[in-house]
Order: structure tokens, then C-alpha cells, then sequence
């Protein structure tokens, strides 16, 4: 493509019978959706990396300097590369639909925008809104491009050609176009001097390091990067802007971000495609929060109908209510059209009966963790459905096959685990059965799919994957704080090694009853290796602690900002706190859920080293610049994992056994990836 370019740049300025040219896509909801991530795979080193983005540079620098006007007309995903390019031209127009976003989310590879985003972007919006997309990747739809001046005209998708053939015509004629400065009054003072632009660059790296904690290198490079171009010119700062592309391509935090693409690029293709049977309508059992979020991503990602049932009319309408005013947020935030958010709103139906169940295809069920409630509600549902009719369970650790007992279609029986919040978080757990039928994972899948989830599909077992996983990594930090360890002490170093929340956090937002069901539920698996369980949350629990649900954990929650709950040291040896050496905990912490993940491949609940570092970034924020922990394994070598967990074991106990998979790769220098 880039010699194709080459040759139409050439002809652009040959021609003399050409006014100028319109840059537009023949793909349906897709302008450019950045460059070929592929690339990553045949460049190794800084220099290769380099290369390309000098490439880039030329064929960029050849439209922004063409002596006749260039204009893109943009519909769909303009990301990257494709946004690199607009900025290159002279005049953007974009269509005012919902599936027209603009982004730079290379920072999300852990590189920096290659192609002179980190130069062109500042200069045309300003640097601090600049900085801020660039360093969280974040999308920018239609009507907010407009209004930050990202892109100079809106229009309706199909008046697209005709509005770039037009703006083409009005640029090469004698009407010069004069963009108008959308930066505020503040903005345009601090950023217009030397003194302010630095006061805004060493804010940037200050809030940057407080959430990254020096993890990630990629975002303070495209800060270097922005501050090195406006100290030196565009010129010099497009050859060091290549220079910092090739350095950041080139770290392993990039290239464990790179593979973790590649990894959730491969579980969007469904490896049962041809057994997949259609799915029309969907059924919801429960609208509280994991329901209600079900039913949001089903009719806005998956374009499904939806059927969601609870106990009363009542708290249907509560779930179509939180389901209503996201989508009235999106259309106030002109993200959507009040008419879409209507055509949306109208797919979800409240119902407190089974009476419409009759046709729908897929139900799936998230009410509370109980074993009798759960088969209770299968044979009501076996009773108004028919026999191509799914039965899904979102349980987060009771085994399947458990629910599936005693039910008349056990092969139509499935776990789909979601994560909460669920509009937000990638992941579905698929769990099936030795029964589950082929089809009917191969449906679930495509429904997750469809859904916008990246999906893994794992064996049955208690606490399946990720909750099995997790387990025993809250029980650690339990067990230090039984040990002496302060509540703060262990979030704030389980963040330094690069959790997006820490342990104590994490308990209160899932709740200290939910972890303490879930300890019960692990504690046979754990406790036959010889593991010590704590009996703390269950303790917490009874005395009425359950976490930011009841404004009672291990935070308070009264006032504007959490603070430690001093009162649950009480159950914990009391107010004196000795915090433990931090690379010991961390270890301590971080090893017991790698350890178990190596269990689990070992076990055949998980299919592939692969699935276990989705499930394990996507659904508990394993660190996602290590790669996951088989990743991690092989980055730290898996003789120094073994002798870790050897050493831990011989300090504090056969829980730290390491699982015979990891012994054994350590014998034969065997790595997982």
C-alpha cells in the first residue's frame, strides 16, 4: 500500500488537470483502523522499528507539504495510523454517525504514535487535550472531534463524497480556509510559553508515574516526545519522535502488550463457527447489577432482544432503568442519536413471569451464588422452553455439572462467567461440562463475541479458572494482614507491582460475603495440597463487614475519600501493624495465583497458556506489561519461579508447593510460549 500511495502522491503533483484529492474508504464502518500490528512480528530490534516509522514519516510528510489540497473523509474507526494520516492533510471531515471514532491508542501496545501523532496532534488541538488522548488511548467520537477542532466539518454518511469533492474545490480556489483556535483562554496562555509548557509536561509525568508507577514506559516517552518537538521544531521532533517509536517498540513491556493483542485477537474468531445455531432473543434472570449489564451489552453490542425477569415488575423496571439512563448519558454526550437510544432502549422487555420464554433462545442466569436457588431455576426454565433453548449460568465458582444435576438437557447446560462492572470489563469465562453439547458452546461463544467480549473457553471445576486463580491470592493478603501487614501497605505495593487495584480494595468491591462464599467453595481444593485458608471474611461477614455494598470493609466509605477501617484490625491481632519486607509480600501474593494458574494447565481446566493470560489480565488485572502469568513465568524463567515457591514453602508452608507442570519445564528448560 505505501508504494500505491507513492505513486498517487507523485501523480497528485504531476497532473496538471487535478485540483487536489479526497482520501476516502470503500470499507463499510471503517476509514483506517491503524497500521498492521503483524509488523510487530517480523521487527525485533529498535532499529527495525525505527524504520518503519521513518517510512511512515516520508509518505506523511509528502501530503501535509503537496502543493495542492488533500482532504480524508472519514466514516467508521479512523485509529492510529489512519488518524496520523488526516492529521497530515489539510481539511477532515467526518461523518456524524455513532461508528465514526477517532483515536491514538498506541499507547495500549505500549508504544508511542509512530507516524507524527505525538508532533501533529499537540500543534492542531493543543498539548494537554493531546496528552490526555495520548496517554489513555481514548476514543473521540464525531461531534466532540468538531468541538475540540480534531476535524473541520460533520456530515450525514452518505453526503460524505460529495462534501470532501466540495471542500477540495473551495481549498484549491481562492477562498483561503482559516482555522479557528478551539483552545480556551487558560490553555492558550499556559501552553503559548515556554514556562507554562513545562509546568504542563512535569504535571503530565507527575500524574502519569502516580498510574503507572514506572511500570510502563510508553507514556512518558510520548511526553518526552511532545515536550522534545515543541523545544526543537517539527522536523527534529518527527526524527526523534521514530527514534523514541523504535526504542518503545522494542521493550518487553511492548512486546508482552503486543502478544496479549494478539491473543485477544485470536479468541474473537469462534473455533466451533460451523456447529454455531441463531440466537434472536435472549432471556436475563436477575436485573440487579450483573444482570442488568448482561442485558445493556446483549442489546447495544450484540443487537439481541432481551427478556429480563426478577421476582417483581418492580426490579425489571430498576434494570431497564440503569439500562435507559447509560444510554440517555450517550445520547446527551451525542456518542448516539436520541432515535438509536429510543431503537435501543425498546429491545429490553421487564418481566416478573416466564410467560413470553417460550420462543427465547439462550437464557442466561444471574441471581445469588446458591447451589439449590440455581437448580431450582434450571427445571423452571427446562419446564417453558424448548430443546434448542441454552441454559447459561453466570456463577462466578459453583461447578456446572453441580447445577446441571438432576436437569432433564444437561448437554444444553453452560457457564458464561462476566465480570463486573460488565459494560466495562473484556472478559466471558466460558465453562462447559464432559455433557455440554458442541453447539451449544460454539452459540455461547458467538454470543460473547457479538457481546464485545474476548472469550476463553475452560473445563468445569470448582471456581473454574479465574475465580480458582484469585483465590488463593486474597487468601495471602488475609493471611499478611493476620501477620501484622496494614490494609494501605498491601494495596499500595500489589499497585506498585501492577495490579489496577489492590487486594483490600478488591475485597470490599466484590464483596466480603461474595469472597467469603467463594473461600468456602476453594478451600477443599486448596486445604487437600496442604493450603491454609483463612476463616477471616466469614468472620468479617457475620459481624455485619461486607465490604463498599454496605459502606463497611476494609475502607470506609462516609466521606469524600476511603480511608482504612482501623476497627477490622480487631479481628486481625489488633492495632499495631509491622509491615513485612515488599518484595517478599509481593512475591508471596503475586506467585500463589501464577502457581495456581500453572494448576490449572496442568489440570486441563485451561486449554492453553494462552487463555490462562487473557482470563488472568482481562478478568483480574493480572499486571498487563508482564503478559499474563505464563508470560511471566517465562520472562522471570521458570527455574527462578520454582525456587521462589521452594523457598516460600520451606518459610511458610507446603501452600507454596510449586505445581509438578512448572518442576517439570524447570528440569527440561521447557518455556509455555
Amino acid at each position: 500500500m505505501m508504494a500505491q500511495f507513492e505513486e498517487f502522491l507523485n501523480q497528485l503533483e504531476s497532473d496538471e488537470s487535478i485540483n487536489g484529492a479526497v482520501l476516502i474508504s470503500g470499507k463499510e464502518n471503517n476509514f483506517i483502523a491503524g497500521a498492521d500490528i503483524e509488523m510487530f512480528k517480523t521487527r525485533e530490534t529498535a532499529e527495525e522499528l525505527e524504520q518503519l516509522s521513518k517510512d511512515g514519516h516520508q509518505i506523511l510528510n509528502k501530503i501535509e507539504t503537496a502543493s495542492k489540497p488533500v482532504v480524508v473523509g472519514i466514516h467508521g474507526s479512523c485509529m492510529g495510523g489512519g488518524l496520523e494520516l488526516s492529521l497530515a492533510s489539510d481539511y477532515r471531515i467526518a461523518t456524524n454517525h455513532s461508528k465514526t471514532v477517532l483515536a491514538l491508542p498506541e499507547v495500549k501496545l505500549g508504544v508511542i504514535p509512530g507516524t507524527g501523532g505525538t508532533q501533529r496532534l499537540p500543534r492542531l488541538i493543543g498539548i494537554q487535550k493531546a496528552l490526555s488522548y495520548m496517554l489513555t488511548g481514548g476514543n473521540i467520537y464525531a461531534r466532540k472531534a468538531k468541538s475540540i477542532g480534531l476535524v473541520d466539518e460533520l456530515t450525514h454518511k452518505d453526503a460524505l463524497e460529495e462534501a470532501a469533492i466540495k471542500a477540495v474545490h473551495k481549498l484549491s480556489g481562492t477562498n483561503s480556509f482559516k482555522r479557528k483556535d478551539k483552545r480556551s483562554f487558560v490553555e492558550k496562555v499556559l501552553e503559548g510559553n515556554p514556562v507554562g509548557r513545562n509546568i504542563i509536561f512535569s504535571q503530565a509525568r507527575k500524574k502519569t508515574l502516580g498510574k503507572t508507577k514506572g511500570n510502563y514506559p510508553a507514556p512518558l516517552m510520548i511526553i518526552d516526545s511532545v515536550k522534545y518537538g515543541y523545544q526543537k521544531g517539527l522536523k527534529k521532533g518527527l526524527e526523534n519522535e521514530a527514534r523514541l517509536f523504535g526504542d518503545a517498540g522494542a521493550t518487553s513491556e511492548s512486546r508482552a502488550l503486543v502478544n496479549l493483542f494478539f491473543g485477544m485477537t485470536g479468541a474473537k474468531k469462534n473455533p466451533l463457527e460451523d456447529k454455531v445455531e441463531k440466537v434472536n432473543t435472549i432471556g436475563v434472570l436477575g436485573a440487579g447489577l450483573m444482570g442488568s449489564g448482561i442485558a445493556d451489552v446483549s442489546i447495544n453490542k450484540g443487537g439481541y432482544s432481551v427478556l429480563l425477569k426478577d421476582q417483581t415488575l418492580k426490579e425489571a423496571a430498576k434494570g431497564e432503568k440503569v439500562i435507559w439512563d447509560a444510554l440517555n448519558q450517550k445520547s446527551k454526550k451525542q456518542i448516539i442519536t436520541s432515535f438509536e437510544r429510543d431503537q435501543l432502549s425498546s429491545k429490553v422487555t421487564g418481566t416478573d413471569s416466564y410467560d413470553a420464554f417460550g420462543k427465547i433462545d439462550l437464557v442466561i442466569e444471574a441471581v445469588f451464588e446458591d447451589l439449590d436457588l440455581k437448580r431450582k431455576i434450571v427445571s423452571e426454565v427446562e419446564e417453558v422452553t424448548d430443546n434448542h433453548c441454552i441454559f447459561a449460568s453466570n456463577t462466578s465458582s459453583l461447578p456446572i455439572s453441580e447445577i446441571a444435576k438432576g436437569a432433564k438437557r444437561p448437554e444444553n447446560i453452560i457457564g458464561m462467567h462476566y465480570f463486573s462492572p460488565v459494560q466495562k470489563m473484556p472478559l466471558l469465562e466460558i465453562i462447559t461440562t464432559p455433557q455440554t453439547a458442541d453447539w451449544v458452546t460454539a452459540t455461547a461463544y458467538e454470543v460473547g463475541v457479538k457481546q464485545g467480549k474476548t472469550v476463553i473457553v475452560v473445563n468445569d471445576g470448582p471456581g473454574f479458572y479465574t475465580t480458582r486463580i484469585l483465590a488463593p491470592y486474597m487468601n495471602e493478603a488475609l493471611l499478611l494482614l493476620e501477620e501484622g501487614a496494614s490494609i494501605e501497605f498491601l494495596d499500595k505495593i500489589m499497585k506498585q507491582f501492577g495490579y489496577p487495584v489492590g487486594p483490600m480494595a478488591l475485597l470490599d468491591e466484590v464483596g466480603i460475603d461474595v469472597g467469603a462464599h467463594v473461600g468456602e467453595t476453594m478451600a477443599p481444593v486448596f486445604n487437600a495440597r496442604g493450603g491454609k485458608s483463612s476463616a477471616k471474611a466469614q468472620e468479617l461477614m457475620d459481624a455485619g463487614y461486607l465490604g463498599r455494598k454496605n459502606k463497611r470493609g476494609m475502607y470506609t466509605y462516609n466521606g469524600k475519600k476511603k480511608e482504612p477501617n482501623s476497627e477490622i484490625y480487631s479481628f486481625f491481632g489488633g492495632n499495631s501493624r509491622s509491615n513485612p519486607d515488599t518484595e517478599t509480600a509481593q512475591h508471596r501474593m503475586a506467585l500463589m495465583m501464577v502457581n495456581e494458574a500453572a494448576y490449572c494447565l496442568q489440570e486441563d481446566i485451561l486449554k492453553s497458556p494462552t487463555d490462562g493470560d487473557l482470563g488472568a489480565i482481562l478478568g483480574l488485572g493480572f499486571p498487563p506489561f508482564t503478559g499474563g502469568p505464563f508470560r511471566y513465568i517465562d520472562q522471570v524463567g521458570v527455574q527462578t519461579i520454582v525456587a521462589r515457591l521452594n523457598k516460600f514453602n520451606e518459610n511458610f508452608g507446603p501452600r507454596f508447593k510449586p505445581a509438578g507442570i512448572l518442576v517439570e519445564y524447570a528440569k527440561a528448560r521447557k518455556t509455555f510460549h
